[in-house]
């Protein structure tokens, strides 16, 4: 059939007839979607009813199509649309429309409701209005199904990711225990870099309960490797400590420059502020040597706020490192302190005698600057700060005569304790002679008891004498501690072959016994020389004293 052109009209008779399709199409859209205002009425075209839109729906019905029309027909008039994939047309007036988007049904819903002519025909077969409506489709719901399950894999790849990169890391893997991997392992914990990651390995093999009877050596010797670290860590706590305190000091020192810049800057204000040279400046150079002159003395009061701050956190530190020093160092601390303190106060002293200076010149400016013949709101305002000068500098003189007495007071101090310094020095020295001279006392009764014996006659005197002597340097066991203490000690030496220090002894120890002192377990020692012997190693200040256990050597000699 051949078809001249297609034309669309209302049912009340809305003739396009005489204007091409696409002219037609474009008014007749406009006559639906807009309202048509005239001079008595309005016309308006209702939305046409449809059913409920289907998910994912690219299909329409179309309803009310002419006898006549054909394939051809349907798809010039329902290309305007959009795309079209396929028509599905019935025997019955109607067809079924798919178009490749799903916003290209809404364009095709607007034609619903139009009466469609073929050609200029008016036989009902070439006529007929036509109705749009959604269609439900198989391929478009299996079209919609695909696209939400991978819209679904998509968001649950995303949500993997990015629990992925909120979960912390795993711990790292470790291995078995095995006498291989112990061995290992013991090296490891040697080594600075690698001893957290040996520390881990060796706690997961003792929570693991690796630990038995066949491998309590092994496991023994790993956790003496990781004890023996101990003192490498104190030495560098120690190392840094003491880079800590040079840092101090250069701080320190570096303050103490900049205030005394700051107070040579605050001379040269002092003297600028005199009358051979405050006469020859202007009003405006007067009021910026002015300004200058009391920012310069406020950041020096800064500083020296600063400077006290710190040296009272120093006695703070050293009054509570005092119960952990001997009597001789505490005396050399309390020294130092009141050294520290009276050079405060010497420095503080001195910063208040400049500030006192500076004010009295301002004071004798401002009086001479008072007997001027005319009065000004300057003069009342140089009043006003005579008096606030004047009572400051009385304040200041009040507060300068406490310090020079608590300087005092602090000297008296430092020298007492000087005093009692050189007495305790002298009490100590008396001491060592002493115990020298009983020493030497002792061991020439021994020498003449030994020839004694040799020739064959000892005197009973000589027989106490040992006995005393024995009784003193080796008397027997007192307690059943004591005994305890042996058994502990000489398995704790014969352990270590090369000898170990008190200190390393009394750490052990402790843990048995909270109670029991390092001085109490030299004595102990000292009196059972033929168990017990005492060596010296290392030269100058790498000097360090081990104690080494002998028993087997006795049992031997004797």
């Amino acid at each position: 059939m051949c078809v001249n052109y297609l034309v669309f009209c209302v049912w009340n008779e809305y003739s396009l007839s005489k204007l091409g399709p696409r002219s037609s199409h474009l008014v007749m859209e406009t006559w639906r979607r807009e309202t048509q205002d005239f001079r008595t009425c309005t016309i308006d075209l209702p939305p046409p009813s449809t059913r409920e839109r289907p998910p994912g729906c690219k299909t329409v019905f179309v309803g009310g199509l002419p006898e006549n029309a054909s394939e051809e027909i349907i798809r010039e008039v329902f290309d305007q649309c959009g795309d079209i994939i396929a028509i599905r047309k019935s025997k019955k007036n109607f067809c079924h429309i798919r178009f490749t988007e799903e916003f290209m049904i809404d364009k095709a819903l607007y034609l619903s409701g139009y009466r469609m002519r073929i050609g200029s025909s008016t036989d009902k077969k070439d006529s007929g209005r036509i109705h749009v409506d959604f269609a439900q489709a198989r391929d478009d719901l299996y079209e919609w199904e695909c696209k939400q399950r991978l819209l679904a894999r998509e968001e649950r790849h995303r949500r993997k990711i990015h629990e992925e990169c909120l979960r912390p890391p795993s711990p790292p893997l470790v291995m078995h225990y095995s006498e291989h991997e112990a061995g290992q392992l013991a090296d490891r914990l040697k080594d600075d870099g690698k001893f957290s990651e040996a520390t881990a390995v060796l706690l997961t093999w003792i929570d693991r309960g690796e630990v038995n009877r066949r491998s309590a050596n092994h496991f023994y010797s790993m956790i003496q490797s990781a004890n023996s670290h101990v003192r490498q860590l104190l030495s560098e706590k120690a190392q840094h400590e003491e880079e800590m305190e040079l840092a101090k000091e250069h701080f320190k020192n570096a303050l103490l420059s900049i205030l005394t810049q700051f107070e040579q800057i605050t001379a040269v204000f002092t003297a600028a502020t005199r009358q051979k040279a405050w006469d020859h400046f202007s009003k405006a150079q007067r009021r910026n040597i002015d300004m200058w002159r009391k920012q310069c003395e406020e950041l020096r009061n800064a500083h020296s706020e600063e400077i006290m701050g710190i040296r009272r956190e120093e006695e703070m530190d050293m009054s509570d490192n005092d119960d952990d020093e001997n009597p001789c160092k505490k005396m050399r601390s309390d020294d130092s302190g009141l050294e520290v303190q009276t050079y405060a106060l010497r420095e503080e002293n001195d910063s208040l005698r400049w500030q006192l200076d500076a004010y009295r010149n301002e004071v004798e400016l401002l009086k001479q600057e008072q007997g001027k013949a005319y009065r000004t709101e300057e003069d009342h305002a140089q009043e006003h700060r005579q008096h606030f000068l004047q009572q400051t500098l009385h304040s200041m003189e009040q507060q300068l005569l406490g310090l020079q007495g608590e300087l005092k007071r602090k000297e008296l101090e430092l020298e007492q304790a000087r005093d009692q310094q050189r007495s305790l020095e002298g009490e100590l020295s008396a001491l060592r002679e002493t115990l020298l001279n009983g020493l030497e006392a002792t061991e020439m009764s021994s020498t003449e008891g030994a020839k004694k014996a040799v020739n064959g006659c000892i005197v009973g005197s000589c027989h106490t004498q040992e006995k005393s002597v024995e009784a003193v340097v080796c008397g027997p066991l007192r307690s059943e501690k004591e005994a305890l203490l042996l058994g502990i000690i000489s398995t704790f030496l014969h352990v270590h072959p090369f000898g170990a220090n008190i200190e390393y002894l009394w750490s052990y120890i402790q843990r048995l016994d909270a109670k029991v002192s390092a001085a109490e377990l030299e004595r102990l020692m000292v009196r059972l020389p033929r168990m017990f012997k005492q060596e010296f190693s290392g030269v100058g200040a790498t000097l360090e004293k081990r104690w080494k256990f002998c028993g087997f050597e006795g049992i031997h000699s004797v």
